[in-house]
Formats: structure tokens, C-alpha cells, sequence
């Protein structure tokens, strides 16, 4: 059934997708293009239906202007669980067995939708789990040029615009449709951004399918078409604590990455993916979140520039403590890699945990930030014909 006051556009890609979208069916880039993060030309795709379990659905409270919002839990035969709901796409919840097959929360998030709309966590703007468009990351100054146009954006991080403007993808609701794919229990989010929305070009039709599949892999498949150029840079901001401990200075992580693009002071690349050997940068090897953090001006948040081999993770991360480990996958050229350096202990989340500085880390896998302003890094420009593909991958597992 489709939901309500859908679009005829919108209604269109529900029928098509219905919970059954996958990336391997459709997705005709090759492994090149996909590791470099490219769009395809425009495909259609099917999948046969299993008769798997779909997701439970429950309320998840109601927006400040009174929408309904639901929460939508995926489970596979292993016990892990993954909470989402249609309020930004967000991940409220994560559980993961440890090394003792206990199992717990292993990201940042609230009990109901009111605490990702409460003054302080608009105040603090930390993005806990949600999908990030049209553009992740920052735009300098909140134009760039396309086409010979000059574009001005909503500037919400000083004169910059950062993760797609005051009201991005994170805070608008999404037609929601669970299902299950031979692969396991799916949800698919669908988002029409109209012409001019933040100040972007053209209508975007944004596709992002969940799946949690049988080997306690959480999949995000994302899509999207639009009917005129612009740029799109799309991802997931969740905050992993594979402890639930106060930090994350203790988790060990490894980065598949020999090179970083360097910021200015308002976190704009300059242009310069510098080498990370003989920094606090270079992660090619494990290293404790903390052991050289302090060497980092406020922290990590950068920008670290994939290696092209295939079958290689992007990032390893394993917490000693519950042995806990995960593995990130994807087919973007880049990953964001935070440490939650702005939480300060204001914002209370399940079960009254207070969020904390390194409470959490990110790994958003992306392009590059300000892309649209650099001539040299991987394109970002989505044109009408085209279909964005791109596919990240988080496997949980323990090491005893």
C-alpha cells in the first residue's frame, strides 16, 4: 500500500522500489566507477519478493507541527535489530551482540522524535544518526557555480552551508515503505526535494533503502534522479559506540586511506590531499582513537581519501572492552571521520546517558567536502538522465 498524499512522481518510484531495491540489480557502473563514487545512466530494475517478516512498526511521537512519525525496526535471525524512522532517516537504535553474546546499543540517539527536535539538540545540531542532503558536509561560503549560474545556498555554519542547509534531509519526513528482500528484513525512504529547496537546482528524487541482512550487516543503498544539473553528496551521520561506555578514546580504528584533504580554519578544503605518513593522521595501521587525538586542533573531522582497491574495508574499528568490531564498506571516494568533538554533555539521550565530548565517532562515507568548488576532486554533478548510485556497508561482528 502506498502511503497517503503521495505525489504522482513519488508514487511512481514507490511502486518501483516497494521495499525491493538493490544495488546489485541495478547499479550498471563498474567497479571502478562505483569505488570512485559516479553516476550511471538512468536503468530500470526488479526484484522477485521473499516471504520474509516485514519490520515492526510502532509511534514514535509527533513532530512540532503535529505529523505523526513512526519507527520502523528491522531484526535478522542473530538478534541484531536496527531502529529507523521516518523522521530523517534516522538510526534511533543499534544492537549488536558482544563477545559474550550479550547485546546492546551501539549508537547515539533519543527515545521518541521530540529529542531530535528539542532546543538544545538544534542548538548543538549533531546530526545523531540521520540521512544528510542534498549536500554532506560544507559548501564554502554557500555558493558554487554550475553551468555558468551562480548558486546561493543557506549559510548555517558561519558564511558556509553545511549537510544541505537549515532544513536538509535530516529534519524532513520520508515516505516510508518496509519490506524484505532475499538479502533480509528492508526499509525504503523516498524524498522528492523540489526545485530551489535550500537553494539547490532542480526536483531530486532521493531513494535510500535499509536492509540488515542475515550476517548482521546493516546496508544503505542509496539512489536518486533529478530534472536539472546539481550537485548531490548523500549519507548517513550515525554516532557508533561499540562500549556504550562515557567515550571512544579506547576503540582501535584503521582507516584505508594514504592521503587526507587538508581544511582551513572554517573546515574548507584547500586543495591539498596531504600524504597521512609521519602524521596523527595515518590510521592505515590500527590505532586507539585517543593516542594521538590531542595532536588534532579540536579533534578529528576530516576528510580521508579511500584507496581505489576492491574487496579492501574502508575502515576497521574494534573496541577491546566487548570485542566488538565493525566494518565499514563503500563506494564513495571518501569518509568523514568525527569524534564527536562538540558534544559537551547537554544533550541526554536513552535511558538518561548524557552525550559528552567523544561520546561517539562517525565514519560518513561521502564525496569530498566543497566539491562543487573544487575543479580537482571527484565530480559531484548530477544531471537529469542520470542515476546516483552509491552503497555503504557497516558488518558487525566480535573478536574473542
Amino acid at each position: 500500500m502506498l502511503p497517503p498524499n503521495c505525489s504522482a512522481q513519488l508514487c511512481r518510484t514507490l511502486l518501483g522500489l516497494t521495499g525491493l531495491f538493490a544495488i546489485g540489480s541495478c547499479n550498471h557502473s563498474t567497479p571502478a566507477q562505483q569505488q570512485a563514487g559516479t553516476f550511471s545512466p538512468m536503468t530500470d530494475s526488479t526484484q522477485t519478493s521473499t516471504t520474509a517478516t516485514l519490520p515492526t512498526i510502532t509511534a514514535f511521537g509527533k513532530t512540532t507541527d503535529g505529523a505523526a512519525v513512526q519507527l520502523y525496526t528491522l531484526t535478522n535471525g542473530h538478534g541484531m535489530k536496527v531502529s529507523i524512522t521516518n523522521y530523517g532517516g534516522i538510526i534511533t537504535s543499534l544492537v549488536v551482540p558482544d563477545k559474550h553474546g550479550k547485546l546492546g546499543d551501539v549508537v547515539l540517539g533519543f527515545d521518541d522524535v521530540s529529542g531530535y527536535q528539542s532546543p538544545a539538540y538544534l542548538k548543538a545540531g549533531p546530526y545523531f544518526g540521520a540521512l544528510i542532503g542534498r549536500y554532506a558536509n560544507r559548501i564554502a561560503q554557500g555558493k558554487f557555480t554550475l553551468d555558468g549560474r551562480e548558486y546561493t545556498l543557506v549559510q548555517n555554519n558561519g558564511e558556509n552551508t553545511l549537510h544541505g542547509g537549515n532544513k536538509g534531509f535530516d529534519k524532513v519526513l520520508w515516505q516510508a515503505v518496509p519490506g524484505a528482500s532475499a538479502a533480509g528484513q528492508t526499509l525504503t525512504l523516498t524524498y522528492l526535494s523540489e526545485d530551489g529547496e535550500e537553494g539547490y537546482p532542480g526536483n531530486l528524487t532521493v531513494t535510500v533503502v535499509y536492509t540488515l541482512t542475515a550476517d548482521n550487516a546493516l546496508r544503505i543503498d542509496y539512489s536518486a534522479t533529478t530534472d536539472k544539473a546539481t550537485p548531490v553528496n548523500l549519507t548517513n551521520h550515525a554516532y557508533f559506540n561499540l562500549s556504550a561506555g562515557p567515550d571512544v578514546l579506547a576503540h582501535e580504528i584503521t582507516i584505508a586511506a594514504d592521503r587526507y584533504t587538508v581544511v582551513d580554519a572554517g573546515m574548507i578544503p584547500t586543495g591539498e590531499l596531504r600524504p597521512v605518513k609521519g602524521t596523527p593522521f595515518n590510521f592505515t595501521v590500527p590505532h586507539a582513537i585517543g593516542e594521538r587525538i590531542a595532536q588534532v586542533p579540536g579533534g578529528y573531522d576530516h576528510n580521508w581519501v579511500l584507496r581505489k582497491s576492491t574487496g579492501q574495508p574502508a575502515a576497521t574499528v574494534y573496541e577491546p572492552t566487548t570485542g566488538r568490531t565493525m566494518q565499514v564498506a563503500t563506494t564513495e571516494p571518501g569518509v568523514q571521520f568525527y569524534t564527536g568533538n562538540f558534544l559537551d554533555g547537554t544533550l541526554r539521550g536513552k535511558n538518561g546517558q548524557v552525550y559528552g565530548k567523544h561520546a561517539g565517532f562517525c565514519l560518513e562515507t561521502q564525496h569530498f567536502p566543497d566539491s562543487p568548488n573544487q575543479p580537482n576532486f571527484p565530480t559531484t554533478i548530477l544531471k537529469p538522465g542520470q542515476t546516483l548510485h552509491s552503497t555503504t556497508t557497516y558488518t558487525f561482528g566480535v573478536r574473542k
